[in-house]
């Protein structure tokens, strides 16, 4: 078990803060710097000796429910660690007796039939409170009738409802061809990893039956159907053709010979241990680390073999215990906390030979990708190159990572040495190979733009697909116009071509990976500039103006998870660091950096600031499937403004002037540490 918790650990950072912008001498009594230098110790005090930062991801409650679901279905859910699990859960119950998926949020049905079912699998009695107000909560929702397709497999795997109830995912499709539009490479790279182990699942179909009173009959509601419909109204969609589909594999495994199934289980399970190799869990992510050790049971594999010892070890790593209670992180992000924490230490104007920053080139260049992956289907010959997001995770560098290591590096001292050089040829040509058919880039793999499959019965995750996103893209500009490109080349001029058709009539950009058109405004207006892109464009002067036009009276920026929902809610939200940190930089690249919204927005920044240089930040501001899985990244609250403020401090001009402080010329840090090896 592993904590990734905020914080300092070491006095690193000592005296480090006496030399900024290449002075001799420097902690000045300016406000702003001592801000600026007060969270930039933190950041430093905060890394780890091998040169990565790493924070904590905190996701919602479906974590813990389905850690001990699982728990439970391996005999395991008496365990003192999921009666810690389900303390969390309790301390995140709504006042009226459901869980929500982020902070602030109504109560979500399969989020709260999860939790209920996990609370009762460790003993809490059924006329509990709290028990009674989430059974209450739910019965109301509709009933446990109403989950989504993965909480089904979880009821089905503890014998709540059948197989019956659940949607087929049949192991066939690995033999599908991957030219074909329904095949398994024509699905998200996240997807790939959640329903290759679950077909397995689906075809063995396992069941651990639990003790009387342990279930949760009394959540189903006996007045609706246990199946709601999803045909449509119109008698040939897709919709409907999958769902026959559906009823074709369930009747072929009510009446055929188990043995039609093995071509499809061999080669999920091939598929699986291939996948393996090099990942910290399969696809590195809770899902499908979760289903792994189910398909592994399914398989015939012993619980004390190699492959199930190894796949519990993923699952411990994400554990964080802490006052009696566990919670469960989705993933870890050290890959996407170095690279942005080097970037606001940087712009904070710590020189490119410090330590902390050579310690984190160093780390970031050893951890490129130079093994083929998923990707290399639809980029055959390209030279495999890229980052990916956790500390080991090869099969699926992303490009998002990929850009921001990129632009990490050359904030270096290293920078122009031969191997950052090098990785850095290979991490663009790696980029520019990326980029799908309508000029944006997604996440992590190309033109996996398929509608159709967001159709089957089990894609109600909404993730089946990777489609292009205005955030992806504009960090791709940002690291392209950072090395010279400019808007004359033919993948800047078709990346450019996406965003002016992805803008929002109010004038923002949507966020896929941050929440929401705050993030998505920000990083346009800052990739574009990176180009050197006039900035005095309608369509970005119109962005500013719509980031002016969503600032709160108290200078900062909010806006809610709820405006995935709900368009309405664009820009609104209770006001967070991160948030304001993206407001203040989007004006900044926009030439507001001078303006009253901006100054406003910094000092929201100071004023909130803590004694420790951090700051508070409760809201969710990290997305993971918009409407379904949002998070929480606990660096964002201390990189994010750290970056806002150092560049408010250069666009408006107010770097400080250098005041000698006692002890200075002995921490003076050399021009040219040595050795200089990477």
């Amino acid at each position: 078990m592993i904590a990734n918790k905020d914080g300092g650990v070491s006095s690193r950072a000592a005296g480090l803060f006496t030399q900024r912008s290449g002075s001799s001498a420097s902690l000045s009594h300016d406000p702003l710097s001592e801000a600026v230098d007060s969270t930039s110790r933190w950041l430093i005090d905060g890394q780890n000796s091998d040169g990565y930062w790493v924070g904590e991801l905190e996701g919602d409650t479906i974590l813990e429910s389905e850690y001990v679901l699982l728990m439970a279905f391996i005999g395991r859910g008496a365990e003192e660690i999921c009666v810690k699990a389900c303390r969390y859960l309790r301390d995140l119950q709504l006042p009226g007796g459901g869980w929500a998926i982020y902070p602030g949020g109504p109560p979500d049905i399969s989020a709260s039939v999860k939790a209920y079912f996990a609370l009762k699998i460790v003993g809490v009695p059924v006329n509990d409170p709290a028990m009674v107000r989430a059974r209450e909560c739910i019965l109301e929702a509709g009933g446990a009738q109403g989950c989504n397709s993965f909480t089904r497999f979880y009821l089905a795997l503890l014998g709540q409802i059948d197989y019956s109830d659940c949607p087929s995912v049949p192991p066939e499709m690995m033999l599908v061809p991957s030219r074909l539009g329904f095949s398994l490479a024509a699905m998200s790279a996240w997807t790939r990893t959640i329903v290759v182990p679950l077909s397995i699942m689906s075809a063995f179909k396992p069941v651990r039956r639990l003790a009387p009173g342990q279930g949760i009959a009394e959540l189903f509601r006996t007045d609706l159907p246990l199946h709601p419909a999803r045909r449509t109204k119109k008698l040939v969609s897709w919709t409907n053709l999958f769902l026959g589909l559906d009823r074709v594999f369930k009747w072929a495994d009510d009446h055929l010979p188990r043995s039609w199934r093995q071509p499809g289980i061999r080669a999920a399970h091939r598929w699986m241990l291939e996948h393996f190799e090099n990942s910290d869990g399969l696809g590195a992510i809770f899902p499908p680390m979760i289903y792994t050790v189910v398909a592994l049971h399914c398989l015939g594999y012993e619980a004390d073999s190699a492959e199930v010892q190894w796949a519990h070890r993923q699952l411990d790593d994400l554990l964080i215990e802490e006052d009696g209670k566990v919670r469960v992180q989705p993933c870890v992000s050290p890959v996407w906390d170095t690279a942005i924490a080097a970037i606001a230490l940087a712009d904070a104007k710590v020189p490119d030979y410090h330590p902390a920053l050579l310690r984190a080139g160093r780390w970031l260049l050893e951890k490129e990708v130079r093994v083929a992956g998923d990707w290399q289907v639809r980029r055959p010959g390209v030279e495999p190159s890229g980052w990916h997001f956790q500390f080991h995770n090869e099969r699926y560098p992303d490009i998002d990572d990929t850009a921001m290591v990129l632009l990490a590096l050359q904030r270096t001292a290293l920078a122009k040495t031969p191997e950052v050089k090098a990785a850095t040829a290979r991490g663009v040509n790696w980029l520019l190979s990326m980029q799908n058919r309508d000029g944006g880039w997604a996440a992590f793999d190309v033109d996996i733009d398929n509608e159709v499959l967001t159709k089957v019965p089990f894609a109600d995750h909404n993730a089946m697909l990777d489609p292009s996103c205005a955030d992806i893209t504009a960090r791709i500009l940002e690291c392209l116009g950072t090395l010279g490109y400019r808007d004359d080349h033919p993948a800047v001029a078709r990346a450019l071509n996406y965003l002016w058709k992805t803008q929002e009539p109010q004038g923002c950009w949507y966020g896929r990976w941050g929440v929401n058109y705050i993030y998505g405004t920000w990083q346009v207006l800052q990739g574009l500039k990176a180009l050197d892109y006039p900035m005095d464009h309608p369509a970005l002067q119109k962005a500013a103006d719509w980031l002016e036009s969503v600032q709160q009276a108290d200078g900062g920026w909010g806006e809610s998870c709820q405006s995935y929902d709900d368009p309405s809610w664009m820009g609104r939200g209770e006001p967070t660091a991160s948030q304001t940190a993206w407001a203040v930089l989007g004006l900044v690249s926009a030439g507001r950096g001078r303006g009253e919204a901006a100054s406003r927005g910094t000092a929201y920044l100071q004023a909130t600031q803590r004694e420790d240089g951090t700051w508070d930040e409760g809201p969710y501001t990290g997305t993971g499937f918009p409407r379904v899985f949002y998070l929480k990244y606990h660096l964002y609250r201390i990189y994010f403004p750290l970056m806002a403020m150092s560049r408010y401090q250069a666009a408006a001009g107010r770097v400080p002037v250098p005041v000698t402080t006692p002890g200075a010329q002995a921490s003076r840090i050399p021009a040219l540490p040595e050795p200089f090896a990477v």
